[in-house]
């Protein structure tokens, strides 16, 4: 349709606030059109290594693959 910008993202609040964090546009698109959120409710502690460097990578946390497990936690917690 010429003259009318679609809008591609899919939460814009998600959006609008990794961009008030500081993230950039691309990466916080990204973030907000994932299709499939986390829904594992268990505590980060219960989780594997792998399932929280997962994460990790899913929201973007530079440094992750030298991370610990507690290192890991901490970083999600503070994202």
């Amino acid at each position: 349709m010429p003259g009318k910008k679609m809008n591609s993202i899919r939460n814009e609040d998600q959006y609008e606030t990794l961009k008030d964090k500081g993230m950039n546009k691309e990466k916080a698109a990204r973030i907000a059109n994932t299709k499939h959120p986390d829904h594992d409710s268990r505590p980060y502690e219960e989780r594997s290594r792998d399932d929280l460097y997962k994460k990790a990578k899913e929201i973007g946390i530079d440094g992750r693959s030298k991370m610990d497990k507690e290192q890991l936690i901490k970083a999600l917690r503070n994202n």
